[in-house]
């Protein structure tokens, strides 16, 4: 293959059009399509398809996008690691991803420690489905997965849940919702707009249990697989969210919302997911001493 025809690809599908591209590579946009040409012949598929005035990407495009973005990736990771080497203080590369069912302010507190290591550190972190990140970590694509849940033992990854710690969750709302609603709580959440976690969140299926063990019925106003995007919602009123007791005085100052009430019932564990059984990696060590010392201590 000729990756210089590779990354002219690379450069027109991320740009959007050869046009932009060309402006990028100072080359003009006949090269462009000449050299992505030779791709597609020696491929013997179209990589590109035209969309009126536009250009789109095949399914094939598609395909051959992300193994290039994976191998410009990695050709820049060498370019570092190897001028590090020959001339500055190596850098620690640590690849996190976080399950997009984790609130981000404890996805925040959980990973910044690890940013304070002797050693000069990188942090690469990427979100997803759980299923798609233990899948990055079998191929040692990341270092570690942060989760609301422990690896299942049914899953074929080759891979070890650490505890990071435990929070009872609160219910926050903005004030003027909060003026509104009647009673103690949690009998004042009967008939209230509420907002809740998606389905993959592990503390949804508690949430529903506590309503009917409690018998109250709000109004389900929205669900939301993303926290940030739920609390956006809250803080302008919309309706009633929860959110974990451990950042309870965060929550309240960042968005301006007040605290209806708690509940230990309710129970967010958090988990480390590492192919290694002993932590060794200094990253993941700093990350573990303080979630169990410092934030769920």
């Amino acid at each position: 293959m000729n990756f210089k025809h590779l990354h002219y690809f690379w450069v027109t599908a991320k740009a959007g059009g050869v046009m932009r591209a060309g402006e990028q590579l100072h080359t003009t946009p006949q090269t462009l399509s000449g050299q992505i040409k030779l791709l597609e012949d020696w491929l013997g598929r179209k990589l590109f398809q035209k969309s009126g005035r536009h250009l789109e990407l095949t399914e094939d495009g598609r395909l051959a996008l992300g193994y290039a973005d994976q191998i410009f990736t990695l050709g820049a990771e060498l370019e570092t690691a190897v001028r590090q080497a020959h001339g500055g203080q190596r850098v620690l590369d640590f690849k996190v991803g976080v399950a997009d069912s984790v609130t981000k302010s404890v996805a925040y507190r959980l990973l910044e420690p690890a940013l304070s290591v002797a050693e000069p550190v990188r942090l690469i972190c990427s979100e997803g489905k759980f299923s798609d990140l233990l899948a990055q970590l079998a191929l040692n694509r990341l270092d570690l997965v942060i989760a609301d849940e422990p690896m299942s033992r049914r899953i074929s990854v080759k891979a070890f849940n650490h505890p990071l710690g435990r929070t009872a969750m609160s219910f926050f709302c903005a004030p003027g919702l909060k003026s509104q609603l009647q009673g103690s709580f949690p009998g004042c959440l009967n008939d209230a707009p509420l907002l809740i976690q998606g389905a993959q969140a592990s503390v949804r299926q508690q949430l529903e249990g506590w309503l009917t063990r409690h018998q109250i019925h709000p109004r389900i106003i929205g669900e939301f697989d993303d926290g940030a995007l739920m609390t956006a919602f809250g803080r302008e009123g919309r309706g009633v969210f929860m959110g974990p007791s451990v950042m309870e005085a965060e929550t309240v100052a960042q968005f301006g919302v007040e605290v209806i009430g708690r509940s230990d019932e309710l129970v967010e564990e958090f988990f480390a997911v590492s192919v290694e059984r002993r932590i060794t990696h200094p990253c993941v060590v700093a990350i573990t001493t303080a979630a169990r010392g410092q934030l769920f201590g």
